[in-house]
């Protein structure tokens, strides 16, 4: 979808658009695409929302009522959980990454010691053929072999030049005995390090998934105590609250700078992240049933032939920042002060994203969660 650039067509620009974020909210709250739309109800003199009894729509006590919270109260924890969740996701995936390059590296260095270990008993083999041959042939002077030896002088030159040699190959030998020995402890201690780190990462992935865990059961178990129609309010105000965030964003008229068409890399990392819409948000998840924010991101960015960090910390510490009137599709928005979440910018105004938990990869409109910055997977 193209919009048209300039200031003459803003208007239409953020019309589109805040469109497009309307209906996207629609798919990323099923059953609540309607209720998305209106605005919340006047209060009633006794303050209550939507002049529903106190606790929901039922007509008895709901969680929050019992527990002393409003709605809104349940739905910031909730909110806070999810994102404790995500934060933690991107910490688990660091470890796990970590951890499976540790274990290719430890496989290399036993590859190597197999050879290095190989190669220094072919070195012994020929250093005790050498010390062998020497004693046979030692223990006499030159002038004794100079007189004894039955060929005379031009053997004797012969035999003190092969001498020479030898002695030249015996240096070389225990040269290259000393170099694979230094190799062997070398490697011997670069196993014992990437083990130590091993086990350090494991730890931290199991302490990582632990809390992930922890704050999925207690969002779960949150969201099981409410009515559905609490439930639905809650949708809503999710909605409502993206939508207002992504219309002060295009009202800043971002969009009049944001021209930038899609690199060859960057049309194809869309193309595989939009054919992934509907797909569940799993965390640690990446692909090719289900993904998390990064993961739908760092798949996306593989299968256009550019591998690049998997969790979205990482993404934002190591690929080029850009400014956001530069964006242009198939960069990556990363969110939120801890850079716990990460989306694919589509265009006009979109990103293609794995939101959390019980959601599905959907489309989002750009603004409507805090912007930490922008990354360029190709520059």
């Amino acid at each position: 979808m193209r919009l048209p650039g300039g200031r003459n067509g803003r208007g239409v620009r953020l019309v589109v658009a805040t469109a497009l974020v309307c209906a996207v909210t629609g798919l990323a709250a099923p059953g609540v695409a309607q209720a998305a739309e209106a605005r919340p109800e006047p209060r009633d003199s006794a303050g209550s929302a939507d002049s529903a009894p106190p606790g929901g729509l039922s007509g008895r006590p709901g969680p929050e009522a019992r527990a002393g919270r409003s709605l809104e109260d349940v739905r910031q924890q909730i909110d806070r959980l999810y994102h404790e969740a995500e934060a933690a996701t991107d910490a688990y995936n660091a470890a796990r990454s970590a951890t499976e390059r540790q274990s290719r590296e430890i496989v290399r260095i036993a590859k190597a010691v197999v050879a290095a270990q190989e190669r220094m008993d072919r070195l012994k083999k020929r250093a005790g053929a050498l010390a062998r041959a020497q004693y046979r042939i030692g223990g006499l002077p030159d002038e004794a072999q100079l007189l004894l030896g039955r060929g005379g002088p031009e053997e004797f030159l012969r035999d003190a030049n092969l001498a020479r040699k030898g002695q030249q190959a015996t240096k070389g030998l225990m040269t290259g005995l000393a170099r694979t020995q230094k190799e062997l402890d070398a490697y011997a201690k670069s196993a014992s390090g990437q083990w130590r780190r091993l086990e350090e990462n494991r730890e931290r992935k199991a302490a990582a998934r632990k809390r992930v865990e922890g704050r999925l059961k207690d969002a779960r178990k949150l969201e099981s105590e409410l009515e559905r129609e609490e439930l639905e309010r809650l949708r809503r105000m999710e909605a409502e609250e993206a939508r207002e965030a992504q219309a002060k964003w295009l009202g800043s008229g971002v969009l009049e700078d944001i021209r930038g068409e899609a690199s060859k890399r960057g049309g194809k990392a869309v193309a595989f992240a939009t054919a992934q819409i509907g797909k569940d948000y799993v965390w640690g998840a990446e692909g090719p049933d289900t993904y998390d924010c990064s993961g739908l991101t760092s798949q996306a960015w593989r299968a256009a032939g550019r591998p690049i960090p998997r969790t979205s910390q990482e993404q934002w510490k190591q690929l080029p920042r850009i400014d956001i009137e530069d964006m242009r599709p198939g960069d990556l928005i990363i969110y939120h002060g801890d850079a716990s979440h990460v989306g694919m910018y589509v265009g006009d105004g979109a990103i293609v994203h794995a939101p959390r938990p019980g959601r599905q990869v959907t489309l989002a409109g750009a603004g409507s969660m805090r912007i930490l910055g922008v990354v360029r997977p190709d520059k």
